[in-house]
């Protein structure tokens, strides 16, 4: 297996249990939706999953993660907008 396969993989499982560890927690009252570090583990989560899904052809997943990133970027932006306002 080339190292590149490797880092693709790992970048899937990664993201795999950024996104579901992000949810866990949010599901047990640990962190809310505005948190920047929930939003950031969603970011990068989901990017893992779209190189993954990119690499294996499975362009649907690839482009959700893409949409994802999409909105957990425009969150953190929001967030960091509200917070700069608020000092």
């Amino acid at each position: 297996m080339s190292a590149t396969r490797i880092a693709v993989e790992a970048a899937g499982w990664g993201g795999a249990v950024l996104i579901l560890l992000a949810y866990l927690l949010l599901s047990a009252g640990k962190m809310n939706g505005q948190s920047r570090v929930y939003q950031a583990m969603n970011v990068l989560g989901a990017a893992g999953f779209a190189l993954n899904g990119w690499w294996h052809g499975a362009l649907p997943s690839a482009v959700l993660n893409v949409l994802w990133m999409g909105i957990g970027i425009i969150a953190l932006w929001k967030i960091t907008q509200r917070a700069g306002s608020s000092t």
